[in-house]
């Protein structure tokens, strides 16, 4: 099995922490990238595979897929367990929905906010961090009495921790307005998989000269440790 991903790809990053959490062994292919021209030139393979051009890109034996998504379905099927999504129908229909909502509702204020992190008063960063932040207070709500998003731990979680990770980067970190979602960070960045994931992407933010949000550096010197 081998997947294509980036250093800085959000969404490789929740491909890649799923396969570990299934104890997967996936050779992680990391395609060019440099801050200033991103992924130009396209890995040949992902270009070959993913007609948008993009990682994840997924090649197990004769199969070849995209899409983080796409990737937590096929892995859920063919390594059952340990379960990343629940067994109860509804419970994950739930929890299928918040991997959604991260993907395409966090997530997308949070994009507008790269080209504006010098612009922090223009109305378009302020309506960014007001939307994210109310998707952050809808999940406080859902957290109340639990340790999960979904119940228990699921891909949801792996999808709201990586695109908040982005969040915090891009100036809408998690606040004291929110210590139920802070405690589950701090569950989320004790996990294994993440230490490495997110240690590595850590180590490629520093190598270039970007900061680090102080719970990404905790991450990063757990991954040193």
């Amino acid at each position: 099995m081998k997947l294509y991903s980036g250093p800085l790809s959000m969404f490789g990053a929740k491909a890649e922490i799923a396969a570990r959490e299934k104890g997967l062994d996936v050779e992680v292919v990391m395609v060019p990238f440099d801050m200033g021209r991103l992924y130009q030139p396209k890995h040949p393979e992902v270009a070959r595979i993913n007609p948008k051009g993009q990682v994840p890109v997924l090649v197990d034996r004769d199969l070849e897929i995209f899409d983080s998504t796409q990737i937590f379905e096929y892995l859920e099927t063919r390594c059952p367990e340990p379960p990343l999504w629940p067994a109860e129908p509804t419970a994950r229909a739930r929890a299928r929905l918040l991997e959604h909502l991260s993907d395409e509702v966090y997530f997308p204020p949070i994009v507008r906010l790269m080209g504006l992190q010098d612009r922090p008063g223009d109305p378009a960063a302020v309506a960014a961090r007001a939307a994210a932040r109310a998707f952050c207070d809808d999940l406080e709500r859902r957290l109340d009495g639990a340790s999960w998003l979904a119940g228990r731990f699921s891909y949801a979680d792996i999808a709201f921790f990586m695109a908040q990770l982005f969040g915090d980067r891009m100036g809408a970190p998690l606040t004291g307005d929110h210590p139920r979602l802070l405690a589950w960070r701090e569950r989320m960045a004790e996990r294994s998989s993440v230490v490495v994931v997110v240690g590595a992407m850590a180590g490629y933010l520093l190598s270039v000269g970007r900061p680090l949000p102080p719970f990404v550096a905790a991450i990063r010197a757990r991954a040193m440790a």
